[in-house]
Formats: C-alpha cells, structure tokens, sequence
C-alpha cells in the first residue's frame, strides 16, 4: 500500500511535553515568541517525515498551517479545509486555533507583539515575501524579527529520535511521455534569461527542478520529485545540487551531459562562491528561501525578483503531456468504474472507510497492470469518508477512528493515482441506500456548480477567480458555499497540486490553453454529510462561438466516471444542465467500453449507471 493507516494520533501528555521543552528552549534563546510554518526548504506541500514540524510540535497533520508560538500560549492558523481537524487534533491546553482567511498570522503579530520583543524564525523555511511580511508586522510594533540558525524544533525533535532524512533514488523521465528534451528545455529557458537580462536564475521549487531536467524521485510521500536546488545559466551548463547517494551511475551520466552535479551538503558554500563573481540572479521571492538571499546577497549577487521562469512554462502542458494525461485518465476512469461497481456489490454497513481505500489501490493497481502500464505511486493519501467524516474537506482515515460505511448516507471519496503518462485526481460522493431530501438537494446543487465550470465559456485573459462565483452560484442562491477553492492547477506525473493558476477566489493568473485544472465544488455540513464533485478539465484554445463577436476559451472535461444519479434531485436540474450530464454520461460509457479493461459485469454496471435520464 502507498498509503498507511496506522499513524495513532499524538496524544494530549505527550504534546504538552513537547510543548514545554520547546517554550524553555525560546526562553534559553531569549525569544518571546518563534513562528512555524508548514514548510521546508523548497516550500513543499506535501512534506518528507523529517520536515514535519508543526505535527511534530501541534499534533495537526494538515498540509497548510502556521503556527505561532508567545511565552507559554500557542496559536494555529488553518484555513476551512482544516478548521474541524485541527481542533480534533491540537491540545487546546497550549494551542488555539485561528482563521488564517480572517486573519494572516504576520497581520495577527502586528495586533499581539509588545515593544521590544523579539520573535524568532528559520531563515531556510520561510520565503523572501514571507519574512518582509514579518519584518514590517515586528517593526511596526517596536519588536525584532531575529534569524536563529538553529530551529528550536529540530533541536528539541532530535532527542526524541527525529525521523532520517529523505533517500529516495533519481529516476530519468523519458521525452516519449515529457514531450521535450531537457536539453531543449534548458536552450529556452537560457533564451529567457536572456530576455530577462540576467545571468542566471536558482530554482528552489522540486517540481521546476523535476520539470526542467525530465528526472523524477521519491522523497516526498505521493509526489514524484527530489529534494535538490538548480541554477539555470544564460550561457554554459546548469548546476543541480542534489545528494548524489540518489543517483545512479547511469542516471548521473546521463544528468552530467546537461547539467554540472554537485552535492546538495555544499548548497549554502557554493552559493557564496557563485556570488563572489558579483552575477545577476533571478530569485522567485514567493517560493525562495530567505536563507538563500541572505547567502547570495551577502556574497556579492545583486538578485532581481520576479517569478521562477519555469512554472509557466511547466503550467501550458505540450501535446505529447496532454495526451498522456488523456490516456492516464481513461485508464484511471476504468478503475474507478471496477471500484463504483464492487462498491454496489457490498451490503450496506459490511465496509469501513479503510475497507474501500485498500480496495481503490488495488483496483488501481491490477487495471494500469492491465493497460499495460503502472501506478507509480497514489496522488495523494485517499480521502474515504463516510457519513460525517466526508464533512471534513481533507479528512484522512486512520485505524482508530474507521468509521463503517453506513446504509442511507453519503460516502465521498477522493483520490488519484501517479502514472507515468500522468497524474490523476477525481471526487465522487456516493450514495449508499436511499438518501433523504435535504443531501439530495444539496448534492445537486453542487453538480449544477460543477456543470456551471465544465461548460463555462470565456474570453482569454480570464482568471480563475472571475469563474469561480460560477461553481458557488446555486449553493450562494440557497444560502450556503464551501470553504476551499474550486479548482486548482494539475502536474503531469509531478505535484497533484501545481501553480500558478487555479479556481478560486484568490486565483488572479489568467488562464492559458493546455493548462490542466480541476472542477470541484462541494457542499460540508459538519457533523452530518460532505459533497464534493470533481474532475480535471484542459483549458482550450479560443474557439469562435457562433453568431458571437469573439471567440472564447473553454474546458476540456478528460475525466470519464459517472456521478451517482442515485443522489441527484433531477427536477432541480435544468434541460440544459441535464442535457450535459446526459451527454457527458454517453460520453463516459463510450470511451471506457473501448478501454477494454471492464468485465461484462462491470460493462452492465456502467451502462445503468449512465443510462440518460429524463425530465
């Protein structure tokens, strides 16, 4: 399994022990306060063991959180995806939690800090933007935003038997699913540079690094990539700092005719030295260590800010990447179809959450067997939700609370597999027996949401978040909405999650043809049901529109699973809503029959689960 079950959840003693060595360790800095970000040095997501150290110190094992610690009170910032989880887990004792929409913690330190307090912060965890914020929150209130070049955290988790640091081996991507060379990649972005007008640029994101050089690895849990640093040059070849215990010797040979290899312990040194020579280098002050400008400024660089040149680039998938990601999808909607149809095979109340989860990963497994291919690896650990649970937008099942998928309810599961040709990411809530009204209706309104996305037309230049009032619209009309954004950006075999556009309220990057988004609204009612809805769609050229004035981009929906008619309130649906389902569920049964990869079982499934329905 890539994914586990059994992580118990910190308990209260042991957190509050934690949490008084760590006060006594600001106390011996002479620190009054330290922040916390989620984050390591490349700002990943999804973190390796040894880079979790707000759970290690909170108990909260989300994947986007701060926490700020004064004297002997803590303070978490989650956002609604992770409010109801984090108050399960944190020890209210030590922490509180806060609304990090309502209230950033840099403009939550400006309100708290007294004059002459000094708050401390790891300079290789936060970004360039993100120390400015503090900085101008401690200086307004007459504190001291002070750089420790040891953090407090891993100081007191290395007596406690810190997790080793990540060794996963370097595997070479091949330009049959990449679509471009990495050299080729490399002459474009060096032509970048050049119109930038600088001398180089340093790469600090993994998934630029994987991007850019067609190397994918196996450091961080479900995404594909390594833990390493790159700096692009206008002339000459790169350099990729990297621990050279993860390559081996053919993937190095094949590496060093592109790119200058050093390792990654000697980063902080080299940097002074290429800094020496007085260069211009382009940071991303968004994603880019402030340690990292510290060292390149202080050696002698003069940096320019502005965006890391490779997630556009990354971000407009080339055709070979789109049609991989097509053909992963189809293979994956095959397995979701197997899935669905066994999951109608089993008594009400004979599963639990954990039951399905296994299920989907085989299933998973044995049909990219099948294709001919392979899971690599899931997307993300399975979100298996059951009744309540599915109320929580990111809940992870665990062995000590696996709930049993009950009879006249809601299961939702999210999930998503890594697969050489591309990454997948699909959410369907099912319903389990009758359901009453009010999911119904509910349910419905989140699928008209979701329609309101796949078939929305636009002019180019429009961001993601001028679409997303689309997806909210019938749930805003009834007095409700969901507390995450609609959609974000897509990888292929890279990061389920990837920049820079998405659908959201704060998604102000137009988007551009071939970028790959999901659509998924959703609907939590906490303590009774979660809904959520969601595929991945490509965004298409400007096509004109009949008897229009201009022509306008739109979507293209490449993931074929059917929603569960059983929960849908069909009068609640307009003809040209229905219309789309009825044509997208023609669609589905069309394009996986011709997989070859169902039963006829399953064939039999799939055709009453996308027979069109009527008004």
């Amino acid at each position: 399994m890539f994914q586990s079950f059994a992580q118990p959840p910190i308990g209260k003693k042991l957190l509050g022990d934690r949490f008084a060595r760590f006060a006594k360790a600001l106390k011996d800095d002479d620190l009054d306060g330290y922040i916390i970000p989620h984050a390591d040095a490349h700002q990943s997501e999804y973190l390796p063991p040894d880079q979790e150290r707000l759970s290690y110190l909170t108990g909260f094992t989300g994947s986007a959180g701060w926490a700020i610690v004064m004297g002997d009170q803590g303070h978490l910032f989650v956002d609604g995806r992770y409010t109801e989880q984090a108050a399960q887990q944190i020890d209210p004792d030590n922490f509180s939690t806060v609304d990090v929409m309502a209230t950033a913690p840099a403009k939550w330190l400006k309100t708290n800090l007294k004059p002459g307090q000094r708050i401390g912060y790891h300079a290789f965890y936060m970004t360039v933007s993100q120390v400015r914020k503090f900085e101008q929150a401690c200086n307004s209130a007459g504190a001291e935003l002070v750089s420790c070049p040891v953090d407090p955290v891993d100081q007191i988790w290395q007596e406690d038997g810190r997790p080793l640091p990540a060794k996963g081996r370097i595997v070479l991507q091949d330009d049959a699913f990449a679509g471009e060379s990495a050299a080729d990649k490399l002459l474009r972005l060096s032509q970048r540079l050049k119109e930038e007008n600088v001398d180089s640029a340093l790469l600090t994101l993994t998934d630029s690094i994987a991007w850019t050089f067609n190397i994918r690895g196996n450091d961080v849990a479900h995404n594909p990539v390594a833990l390493a640093f790159a700096l692009l040059k206008k002339h000459g070849k790169p350099l990729l700092w990297v621990d050279g215990e993860k390559l081996s010797n053919s993937v190095r040979d094949s590496l060093s005719n592109i790119v200058d290899i050093e390792e990654i312990s000697n980063f902080e040194a080299s940097l002074t030295r290429i800094a020496s020579a007085g260069p211009t280098i382009l940071i991303d002050a968004d994603s880019c260590a402030d340690a990292v400008r510290i060292a390149l400024e202080t050696g002698g660089a003069t940096l320019i800010e502005r965006q890391d040149p490779v997630i556009g680039m990354k971000a407009t998938k080339n055709s070979v990447e789109l049609e991989g990601m097509r053909r992963a999808h189809l293979r994956d909607g095959a397995a979701m179809v197997k899935f669905l149809c066994w999951l109608d095979s089993q008594a009400a109340g004979s599963l639990t959450e954990i039951d399905a989860a296994r299920q989907l990963e085989d299933i998973r497994r044995e049909t990219a067997l099948a294709d001919n291919s392979q899971l690599q690896e899931i997307s993300f650990d399975t979100i298996s939700a059951a009744g309540e649970n599915a109320a929580l937008p990111h809940y992870r099942v665990m062995e000590h609370h696996n709930a049993v998928i009950a009879d006249k309810s809601l299961y939702l599961v999210d999930s998503g597999g890594q697969y050489q040709d591309g990454t997948t990411d699909i959410t369907r809530t099912i319903a389990i027996g009758s359901v009453d009204a009010e999911r119904k209706q509910r349910f419905t309104q989140v699928l008209r949401g979701h329609i309101a996305i796949a078939t929305a037309r636009f002019p180019s230049g429009t961001s993601g978040a001028q679409l997303d009032t689309l997806a909210r619209l019938p749930l805003w009309l009834a007095g409700c909405d969901f507390a995450h954004g609609t959609g974000h950006g897509v990888g292929v075999y890279l990061n389920v999650h990837e920049g820079p556009a998405r659908i959201s309220k704060a998604g102000h990057v137009p988007l551009e043809a071939g970028m790959i988004l999901s659509n998924e609204p959703g609907y939590y009612k906490f303590g009774h049901f979660g809904i959520r809805l969601e595929n991945l769609v490509i965004v298409e050229e400007p096509h004109p529109i009949e008897g229009g004035d201009a022509p306008m981009m739109g979507f293209e929906t490449i993931t074929f699973c059917p929603f569960d008619l059983r929960a849908v309130d069909v009068d609640g649906l307009s003809v040209q809503e229905l219309t789309w389902l009825n044509d997208y569920h023609h669609d589905v049964f069309e394009k996986l029959v011709h997989t070859d990869l169902l039963t006829q079982e399953e064939t039999a499934w799939l055709s009453r689960a996308t027979a069109p329905v009527i008004l």
